[in-house]
């Protein structure tokens, strides 16, 4: 379509932080309870910090590579903006929360806040949990400034007067252990009736420096944090062993390159300069903040509260309706797939499904590809008893899940130990396909069974998580996914799957195919019609062919969580493209695609996808994409998971052509998530 390639995308950074700013309204909602709405205070921070870690550290290092480029003015805009974001949080914190917090009897008390017999308790916390902890370094030439770890909480104290040794230096750093808890909860009998008291750490230190440096004087401090750049880098193609090569680099990414520096606002400029200096930054990266360095850390407290009412009401998901409950999954699956739509409906199913499997003595093999499970794991528990009870297991272990590279190797270690076959995917790429198979012998057959998902084999996050799996043996469906675990362990090229669509094989090239199979519908004058459910939406190619339907006549909706590039609306260009994004209790995490190219039942296709529409998920992970066929199942995902969130009027936000948003505002309005909660939930 013409002009089509000439319209100018959205800033992927601006995006992101476009999203954090929806995250952090949602801490200003007066129908959000109050100790959630300091959570998403904390999902803010915590998102910066990965912000800054991941996507702003590689932005800087490109941005001194001549001719990537990318524009010096970009980056001092993207600064000032996450600067504007930062202010507006601590002004919420500090102005909303704060009184807020204090009205429901939980006081957070500063120094001056605290009476007399407060102060004598905190005293003696300091003395006998904190100080004999703490070792301050001054520094002169044989006390060089200190290694500073990723996101450590520090202080920076100037002192007055002479060392033991008669010497002015007269800078010191002190840092704070990581075991230590940042947010201490009072003896109740030390506070009002009807209260529950809190001291910050920081607060604690803060108020006993002095004694850190007897016979000096303290002139100036300051707390401070330094992010550093985190993505672990290993040269794929130099390695024997990935595992061990990425063991190896894990101890050294707490001393990435730096990338901010964190400060309180009352720090002198003196001392701020100093560390700028130190650590090799610009005034850019430095952020003054009206309160607590680190405020993700306040999830502490969040946990400490005694006050159900400030929380959300437990959820208790429903067991899904068509999966029996008590065994007898693989007869049922025999004749019927089964959609799982999770948190609303139980992540106890997929466990139950890998349970079942791991003790029916006619299941003879498990293959699982493990991304991100945690530390502790239901499932990986089951695949490591899968192993003893002599079954044979494969597990595809994605070593290189960014932040979760430890856990996945001690698992990989624990199953390899038990004798279960661990591959760790493919050299340069992720594996993000999330799929598990289980071969069963019945009769004189074998048959198999297969889960794929859009989310992670995690418990923990499938209950705060939106997601959607299917359990199937359709044998064209299961004969595809043993297909991508016989290429992930044996790396031999196979022949082009039936029903699965994968990255970074083909999955871009039929995505864009189908997108202009219902551009040409839009101009032969039939029904067009393209719905995408998404995390990210920033990949070129595939917007060019968005933006190509769009102009073509296809209406197009785009539900996308966080950063999305294409810029809807624009007159001439984008006017039949939509996109909103909804946030709300879950983080949705859910990835769909609709498509329809005529009026006829067989003129749509709707799938699920592993892939957000990203260049990296579609050139650099091994994505599958699976389409939902059963006419039931489809209009379910139809009902359940796109037309609510179409019509969500409490929890969206619509994109704006300039790349902001404005939340959409419907008097009596749903909330999708809400209505699928009531929906699946328990019954009692």
């Amino acid at each position: 379509m013409p002009g089509s390639k000439r319209l100018k995308l959205l800033s992927r950074e601006q995006a992101i932080l476009e999203f954090n700013r929806r995250v952090l309204a949602q801490a200003q909602r007066e129908d959000v309870p109050l100790l959630e709405r300091l959570r998403y205070i904390c999902i803010v921070s915590s998102n910066l910090d990965e912000f800054f870690e991941v996507r702003y550290a590689d932005v800087v290092e490109a941005s001194k590579t001549h001719g990537t480029g990318i524009d010096p003015a970009y980056m001092v805009d993207v600064a000032r903006e996450a600067h504007r974001l930062v202010e507006d949080q601590y002004q919420v914190f500090n102005d909303v929360l704060g009184p807020a917090l204090r009205g429901s009897g939980v006081h957070v008390l500063n120094h001056a806040d605290r009476n007399a017999q407060q102060r004598e308790w905190v005293a003696g916390f300091f003395r006998k949990q904190v100080q004999p902890l703490l070792v301050p370094i001054g520094l002169d030439p044989s006390h060089p400034f200190p290694q500073v770890a990723n996101k450590t909480l520090n202080f920076i104290v100037r002192l007055g007067g002479r060392d033991a040794f008669g010497r002015d230096n007269d800078i010191a750093i002190v840092r704070i252990p990581r075991v230590l808890p940042r947010v201490i909860r009072l003896p109740d009998h030390l506070c009002q009736p009807g209260q529950q008291c809190f001291v910050l750490l920081s607060s604690v230190i803060r108020s006993h420096l002095d004694e850190l440096f007897p016979g000096r004087e303290i002139k100036a401090f300051s707390q401070f944090r330094l992010t550093r750049d985190s993505d672990i880098e290993v040269d794929e193609d130099d390695v024997t062993d990935l595992r061990l090569a990425l063991r190896s680099k894990m101890s050294t990414r707490q001393f990435g390159q730096a990338v901010r520096l964190e400060v309180v606002r009352s720090c002198p400029k003196d001392l701020s300069d100093f560390l700028l200096e130190q650590f090799g930054l610009g005034h850019a990266a430095l952020f003054q903040v009206n309160g607590p360095v680190n405020l993700v850390r306040l999830t502490q407290l969040i946990d400490q509260v005694h006050a159900d009412s400030l929380r959300f009401a437990p959820y208790v998901a429903g067991w899904p309706t068509d999966l029996p409950q008590h065994g007898g999954m693989f007869e049922h699956l025999r004749h019927h797939d089964c959609l799982l739509h999770h948190p609303f409906e139980s992540f106890d199913a997929v466990v139950a499904f890998l349970r079942e499997a791991v003790y029916d003595p006619d299941v003879l093999a498990i293959k699982q590809t493990i991304y991100r499970t945690g530390s502790q794991s239901v499932l990986m528990e089951l695949l490591l008893e899968a192993v003893r009870r002599g079954k044979e297991v494969l597990a595809v272990v994605e070593l290189k899940a960014r932040f979760d590279e430890e856990a996945n190797i001690n698992w990989a270690e624990r199953l390899e130990a038990l004798g279960a076959q661990v591959v760790y995917g493919i050299v340069g790429l992720k594996t993000h396909a999330k799929m598990m198979l289980i071969t069963r012998r019945e009769g004189a057959r074998l048959r198999r069974y297969a889960h794929l998902s859009t989310g992670n084999y995690n418990p923990k996050t499938a209950s705060l998580y939106t997601d959607l799996g299917m359990l199937t043996s359709n044998t064209e469906l299961t004969a595809d996914v043993d297909m991508v675990f016989q290429q992930l362990s044996s790396l031999t090229q196979l022949k082009s799957p039936r029903q699965l669509q994968l990255a970074p094989f083909a999955m871009q090239k039929q995505l864009i195919r189908m997108i202009a199979r219902v551009a040409e519908a839009a101009q032969a004058g039939k029904s067009a019609r393209i719905v995408l459910k998404l995390n990210s939406l920033t990949d070129e190619p595939l917007i060019r062919a968005l933006i190509e339907a769009g102009q073509a006549g296809a209406r197009i909706d785009l539900i996308v969580r966080g950063a999305c590039v294409l810029p809807p609306g624009v007159p001439g260009r984008t006017d039949n493209i939509r996109v909103r994004s909804v946030v709300g209790r879950m983080l949705e995490h859910t990835r769909i695609l609709y498509f329809r190219w005529g009026e006829q039942d067989f003129e749509e296709a709707l799938y699920l996808s592993s892939a957000d529409w990203m260049n990296r998920n579609m050139t650099r992970r091994i994505e599958a994409a699976w389409p939902v066929r059963d006419p039931v199942l489809r209009q379910r995902v139809i009902d359940q998971a796109l037309v609510p969130y179409l019509l969500d009027g409490r929890d969206a936000w619509t994109q704006l052509s300039d790349g902001r948003y404005e939340r959409v505002l419907e008097s009596g309005g749903h909330s999708a998530q809400q209505a699928l909660m009531d929906l699946h939930r328990a019954s009692s």
